[in-house]
């Protein structure tokens, strides 16, 4: 081919090239204006309803020595995860010994078996991307798998020896306590840590088994003979909930269950732990940690809460919804309108069965810190003085029933919940009952539990920030300041 004929032939493809470019302009150009006639207002647009919830099914049964068991199938993806809990906590273990219950349930699995180190563990597992673990809360005890569904039984294996059969060395003993030591010595690293912590003394007080703090003191208290010593009291069968999902046969998991389970016979019967009782410790007053290189205020204000188990628990969960978040009262007035704070908020914070707080609070410039302080004080009076707006109830209730169906995304969020609520008494129905409570909540619903539950004169107000800086100061607030000394005691003492 000629230069010349090699020039016309790009011509040409150029031309037809063109030729096309013009016809999808015209095909784009002509569809506009249905476009632009078929366009509506956001405020037109209408959602689809909400998915029918389907709940998946799920077996429970009991063994014959008492452990409660949950099974859930799920064969989605490969995979199989089980968790135990165990009634107990760290509320239960000893003053003088806090930090106990915590160290058995680390120990429990680093200490390694009675067949397996720890390190042998370590390995067997991540040669498989599989996991054991076990731990220890406030509230409860856990221990958990995750496996591949092919290696189900190696790993289950080990789950149930972990369970049964833990040795609690003295050199990972050791290591925990170090690892803990280091803890005590970094806690008043953070502000918003030091007021999270100090303020719950405050309300439930300072020996309260759920506001006490582990020591240096209380950590040279505990032996290996208190690990072993609790672990026996507490880890056994009819004290256990043990719930697995994932891809697994239900019969063979029955099967697998029982083989590793059915014959573990404790030579004591487990005690029915009873649950340490809470109440108010300080009504009212003001108090303040000094941290004189901050810049801003870290603020927390509270008083004693309730349980999730109070029949107005819907109506203050809209109440919170109201008050908080994006487009929520405090939001609106504290941080956007009066530009007092970098972020506020006011939680009724219950708990499953003991009374959880109602915490309001935030973080200010420290100059602001009196106007914030008094700005969130208003706006707790102000719902309760007040009947708030139809529309915040309107979109408080949606914003909760729309969010509503993430409480099911997967099978192992159902099975999480069917445990707790047998953990803690709850009855299986109770998420919904809630949902059912949301959609009756009324305006006059919210000024009654506002009312009833929110009390600006018990409220306890804590500030972690600058004296110096603090400007009008704290005093002009309350005739008496408390200081609080957060000094760590020196760990040789």
């Amino acid at each position: 081919m000629t230069p010349q004929q090699s020039n016309i032939k790009k011509q040409k493809s150029w031309r037809w090239l063109g030729l096309l470019v013009m016809t999808m302009l015209l095909v784009v150009l002509s569809r506009l204006p249905a476009v632009a006639a078929s366009a509506r207002h956001y405020t037109e647009l209408k959602s689809p309803p909400l998915p029918e919830i389907q709940l998946p099914e799920y077996t429970r049964y009991q063994l014959d020595n008492g452990m409660v068991v949950y099974l859930v199938e799920d064969h989605e993806l490969p995979l199989v995860s089980g968790t135990a809990l165990v009634n107990t906590g760290d509320r239960l273990e000893p003053q003088e010994k806090v930090g106990l219950a915590s160290l058995m349930g680390q120990v429990m699995r680093t200490g390694g078996t009675t067949r397996h180190s720890g390190d042998e563990l370590n390995q067997l597992l991540e040669q498989r991307a599989a996991s054991v673990e076990t731990s220890v809360n406030q509230s409860s005890g856990s221990a958990s798998f995750s496996a591949l569904s092919e290696d189900l039984n190696t790993v289950f294996d080990l789950f149930a020896e972990v369970m049964q059969k833990p040795i609690f060395t003295q050199d990972k003993l050791e290591l925990a306590k170090r690892q803990q030591t280091g803890q005590i010595a970094r806690r008043n690293d953070d502000p918003d840590d030091i007021a999270g912590r100090e303020i719950q003394k405050l309300i439930y007080g300072e020996n309260s088994p759920y506001a006490r703090t582990v020591e240096y003191a209380t950590l040279n208290n505990i032996s290996r003979e208190d690990l072993v010593a609790f672990y026996q009291k507490y880890f056994h069968p009819e004290n256990m909930i043990l719930g697995i999902v994932g891809d697994f046969d239900s019969a063979k998991m029955r099967s697998l269950i029982e083989e590793k389970f059915g014959d573990w016979q404790p030579s004591s019967k487990a005690p029915k732990p009873t649950v340490p009782s809470a109440s108010q410790s300080k009504q009212g007053g003001i108090f303040f940690v000094n941290q004189p290189q901050l810049t801003q205020s870290y603020v927390q204000m509270g008083h004693l809460g309730g349980q999730l188990n109070n029949p107005d628990y819907a109506a203050l969960d809209v109440l919170n919804e109201v008050m908080n978040g994006f487009g929520g009262r405090l939001f609106n007035e504290v941080r956007s309108r009066q530009g007092l704070a970098y972020s506020v908020y006011g939680y009724w914070s219950p708990r499953y069965d003991y009374p959880g707080m109602f915490i309001a609070g935030g973080q200010t410039r420290s100059d602001a810190t009196v106007p914030f302080i008094q700005a969130v004080l208003s706006e707790i009076k102000e719902i309760r003085a007040k009947p708030i707006a139809k529309e915040e109830l309107t979109k408080a209730k949606e914003a909760l029933m729309n969010s509503f169906v993430f409480n099911f995304q997967d099978p192992s969020q159902t099975l999480s919940r069917l445990m707790r609520y047998e953990y803690y008494g709850y009855p299986e129905d109770f998420i919904f009952r809630y949902l059912e409570g949301v959609k009756a909540t009324t305006v006059e619903d919210i000024q009654r539990v506002a009312q009833k539950y929110l009390k600006p004169d018990q409220i306890v107000t804590l500030v972690v920030g600058n004296a110096g800086a603090i400007n009008p100061p704290l005093t002009s607030l309350a005739a008496e300041v408390t200081s609080l000394d957060v000094t760590i005691p020196d760990p040789k003492t």
